[in-house]
């Protein structure tokens, strides 16, 4: 078994605790369902966020989900780039696995598919 990054973002329309916490479980969620991982896999989640998203922790709707307590989390802010997306929240989700680094699905939901067009496959792929 190895360790692998899965990469994913997301974007919100609006600055607010539920938009964030909502699409934080989505982007988690699509990410679980495409790689098929349970918590037991995950050796923690980085999330970074962009500086104009300051209205929750996105950690928070991860511990809230069913055996995501023990999972290490870090939030943190995404680097300020002129240009770069705005209300964008990312993760870097380490698993172990025994998958090839070509059989990783990373995730790209919403206005952050602009990211990685090459990797914005649709929901349920």
């Amino acid at each position: 078994m190895v360790t692998r990054g899965i990469r994913g973002a997301t974007t919100v329309t609006q600055n607010n605790e539920e938009q964030i916490l909502k699409e934080t479980a989505v982007l988690l969620q699509e990410i679980v369902d495409r790689n098929e991982i349970q918590p037991e896999d995950i050796c923690s989640v980085w999330i970074t966020l962009t500086g104009d998203l300051d209205a929750a922790f996105p950690a928070k709707a991860i511990r809230q989900l069913d055996g995501w307590e023990l999972v290490p989390l870090m939030c943190a802010l995404e680097v300020p780039v002129k240009g770069a997306l705005a209300q964008c929240i990312r993760f870097m989700v380490h698993v172990n696995t025994n998958k090839a680094q070509n059989e990783i699905n990373h995730v790209y939901l919403n206005g952050a598919q602009a990211l990685r067009p090459d990797l914005a496959a649709p929901s349920g792929s």
